[in-house]
């Protein structure tokens, strides 16, 4: 089968960034389907690529974290109409892949399947348009609607849907009454990431002897509410001086992150700027806790964070400042501990009883291990979501397990 993959933000392990979409077209190639991604760089032209077997069209849509509201739709609507002129060259694609977000993946979809009979599956990343308003982004009434409706519209017309959480899959499903959505989590690659001592080369590297490491490794935009870090970051200093933070990633707030380590004199705190998948690798490594950290709005509670499913994979101990159903997850499977995102000091009151016991923390380590590979392998979810194109039935009699334990 030919499939017309549309991600606006494709990356691959050798590239920073969320790697599901390389990881999930590689599995379609190595089933024997032909794979077209469509996607954007930061580049003035369209640039072709064949990647792993992956055909992969750049078009010239500049995008960062760091543009404001105006500069986001700007890129949005760009992508938009320029990735469906592209899809439209194509020729003999059966099945639209496109997964959010933005939102707006869905018109291309949409369209297609409008005008020249193509079928599509949609991917929920993100519940658009709910996330940005609820974070404020969005609060013109009429906006509002037209985005509801919208969403409405590209969920009813899917031919499948695919939810990352279960917070997800109920806000599609209460959106379209009576429409399935099947639950498709992130993935760990329990292959690529190991459960091992810290090596010596890479302690001398990251320059962390003798300390206790806490891992930050993703987004740096406001979404991520960093001065919930920050202000663990300076409790420590004074508490617990044994501690050190290790900052991997890009966005938005560095600046304002970079400004606020220097006036806090915050020598615990290490910025180390956007890696990629093998430096992420190499930072996990030499961590004892992987932390997640996001402003407090109801809709980031159903997040899928791919930098929770590296931290299980290489069996660190999770700390997380949101509610919602990862909060679920590490406290049933022991392996990790909520904090409220206001209150440092009970950060560190957590913190501390895994730094004076620790064969309880490799308990809650080798916990989070165990977990990533019961229930988020990425070769058992790469085996599950070929089987959304078989055409004969549904995956969730496979990951039933997933959505139990989240439930």
């Amino acid at each position: 089968m030919k499939i017309l993959y549309l991600h606006q933000y494709f990356k691959t392990p050798k590239q920073g960034g969320a790697v599901r979409s390389y990881y999930l077209a590689k599995a379609l190639v190595d089933k024997g389907h032909d794979v077209e991604m469509i996607t954007s760089h930061n580049q003035k032209r369209y640039h072709f690529e064949t990647i792993d077997g992956i055909n992969v069209h750049y078009l010239p849509v500049y995008y960062h974290n760091k543009l404001g509201v105006i500069g986001r739709l700007y890129a949005f609507v760009r992508f938009m109409f320029i990735a469906y002129s592209k899809s439209k060259s194509l020729k003999g694609v059966e099945l639209c892949y496109a997964t959010s977000t933005p939102l707006s993946i869905g018109w291309i979809a949409l369209r297609l399947k409008n005008k020249y009979k193509i079928p599509y599956y949609f991917e929920v990343r993100d519940l658009w348009p709910e996330a940005p308003i609820q974070l404020g982004y969005i609060r013109n009434r009429f906006l509002k609607g037209l985005l509801y409706r919208f969403e409405k519209e590209i969920y009813q017309n899917a031919t499948r849907l695919i939810a990352l959480s279960p917070g997800m899959r109920d806000g599609i499903e209460d959106k379209v009454p009576g429409k399935y959505a099947s639950l498709l989590p992130n993935m760990s690659d329990c292959d690529f990431f190991n459960f091992s001592n810290k090596e010596k080369h890479l302690i001398k590297k990251y320059q962390v002897e003798g300390k206790f490491v806490v891992a930050y490794t993703g987004a740096l935009g406001k979404v991520n509410y960093l001065q919930s870090l920050v202000a663990i970051a300076k409790h420590c200093k004074v508490t617990l001086p044994q501690v050190h933070f290790l900052v991997a990633g890009d966005g938005g707030e560095v600046s304002s992150l970079l400004h606020q380590i220097q006036f806090y004199q915050l020598n615990n705190v290490i910025y180390l700027g956007q890696v990629d998948k093998f430096g992420i690798k190499e930072i996990l490594n030499v961590s004892d806790v992987s932390l997640i950290s996001f402003a407090k709005a109801k809709v980031l509670e159903t997040n899928s964070p791919n930098k929770f499913f590296d931290g299980i994979a290489a069996g660190k101990l999770i700390a997380i400042n949101t509610m919602g159903w990862i909060k679920d997850v590490i406290e049933e499977k022991h392996c990790g501990f909520y904090f409220d995102p206001d209150d440092a000091k009970g950060f560190v009151e957590h913190l501390e009883r895994f730094i004076n016991d620790k064969n309880l923390l490799f308990e809650y380590q080798s916990n989070a291990r165990k977990l990533a590979e019961s229930y988020f392998s990425r070769t058992e979810i790469s085996k599950n979501f070929i089987k959304l194109f078989d055409g004969t039935h549904h995956i969730d009699t496979v990951i039933s397990s997933v959505y139990t334990l989240t439930a």
